[in-house]
């Protein structure tokens, strides 16, 4: 060891002041080249000190597994699906529609349903006093008058040219005579015939208007009371629905051309939906889609796409799709705003996972693969198609490899932490 100098002055305060700044530094300087010196206190790293490999696998007890959640699944080969959803509004299905108008221009003597009521197919909706049909009634029986005066008219000619034949025979009329009575028979044939040809078009008149043939029996028979009522027609409900439109009052003149009811059957609605243009290639016609609506949230209506629109909307760039929705418990109103879930194939016959077996670690995405019983690693894989609850795997993976579905988070994480623990 260095000796350290002498340091003395001939005053004890100057002594004192002078220790310090010499002695200090050279004091210090020994101390350090002593520890130096020592045994067991090499600046050289030790066995213990070496850092161990990078960890590449997560091991873990049976129990430490249940804890973590680990669930495995095998890699299959499956179509890849999601739910396409988009928003909608309930309509009537227009095919269910009826606009209800006066089969011509009357005077309305009694109205018997109101805005809202539900009717059932052949309920009567309101009861007019058709002037047409009134009118009609009364070519019916002006024709029917003539066919009676024309009847008469053609027994007389037969008999008469019966008569002329037998004159005939004797010569006792001319072959002229003969004939012309022959010719006048052959007329009032014909006009009977036309009138009876007459007759049968108003006769198919009537029956436009409900007649039936016991309503044109009575008319034919001359009752009276027939003939007075017989104009009294009614308007009918052609099938199940609720009235959506009115428009009605008794004494009202109405004619063909003004509606009187709307009605609409509800067991049945449209759904009408809007598709980005990108994802029309995911829709068919016949999908099942599976409909939501405010009022039930927990609710699914199951509902089928009927129509694709040929079209786009050009602001939108949307294609309206048309779902046909039983609504037997009458729940959804028209109107209504919806929300339309549409399973949607991304991928067939894909190599697949659970979604939830996919980690990112870094830039890559990676799927820990169970090598043994309790030895789960880290494999880099490449993604396709993603579904709701698989994903398609294009790289690193092949069927029947068991993978961590469930708990896949806590490997991730403990691969971290062991890295992490590592580097320090």
């Amino acid at each position: 060891m260095r000796m350290l100098p002498e340091c003395h002055r001939d005053d004890a305060s100057a002594r004192a002041v002078a220790f310090p700044r010499a002695c200090v530094f050279w004091l210090s300087v020994a101390l350090v080249a002593g520890a130096l010196a020592a045994p067991g206190c090499s600046s050289a790293p030790t066995p213990e000190d070496d850092h161990d490999e990078p960890i590449d696998a997560v091991e873990l007890t049976g129990d430490e597994q249940r804890a973590a959640g680990i669930v495995t699944a095998r890699v299959e080969v499956r179509p890849i699906t999601r739910l396409l959803t988009t928003t909608g509004v309930v309509t009537a299905a227009q095919n269910r529609i009826a606009h209800i108008r006066p089969l011509a221009r009357g005077i309305i003597q009694d109205v018997d349903v109101r805005l809202g009521d539900r009717v059932a197919a052949g309920d009567e909706l309101l009861e007019y006093d058709n002037i047409e049909l009134g009118d009609l009634i009364g070519e019916y029986a002006e024709a029917s008058a003539g066919i009676e005066r024309l009847e008469a008219r053609r027994n007389v000619a037969a008999r008469l040219l019966a008569r002329a034949e037998a004159l005939l025979e004797v010569e006792a009329i001319s072959r002229s005579e003969y004939d012309l009575r022959q010719a006048e028979h052959e007329q009032a044939v014909a006009d009977l015939n036309a009138q009876r040809a007459a007759l049968l078009r108003v006769e198919e008149k009537l029956h436009r208007f409900g007649l039936d043939e016991e309503d044109i029996e009575s008319l034919r028979s001359g009752e009276t009371e027939a003939h007075r009522t017989a104009s009294h027609d009614a308007l009918v409900a052609p099938f199940d629905g609720v009235i959506t439109y009115f428009d009605a009052s008794v004494g009202e003149i109405v004619d063909r051309e003004r509606e009187l009811f709307t009605l609409v059957d509800t067991s049945t609605v449209w759904v009408l939906g809007d598709i980005y243009e990108k994802d029309l290639g995911l829709v068919a016609v016949g999908s099942e889609v599976q409909i939501t609506v405010p009022p039930y949230p927990e609710g699914v209506f199951t509902g089928v796409i009927e129509y694709v629109a040929d079209f786009l909307d050009p602001e939108s760039r949307t294609a309206k799709v048309r779902c046909v929705v039983a609504n037997d418990d009458r729940r959804l109103k028209l109107q209504m705003y919806a929300s339309v879930a549409i399973p949607v194939t991304v991928a067939e016959d894909a190599r697949a996972v659970p979604i939830d077996a996919l980690q990112t670690i870094g830039d890559a995405t990676v799927v820990f693969v169970q090598e043994s019983a309790g030895r789960f690693v880290p494999r880099d894989v490449r993604v396709g198609a993603r579904g709701d609850e698989w994903a398609q795997i294009l790289e690193g993976l092949q069927p029947g490899d068991t993978v961590v579905a469930g708990g896949s988070f806590y490997l991730k994480s403990s691969l971290l932490r062991g890295s992490i623990g590592d580097e320090h």
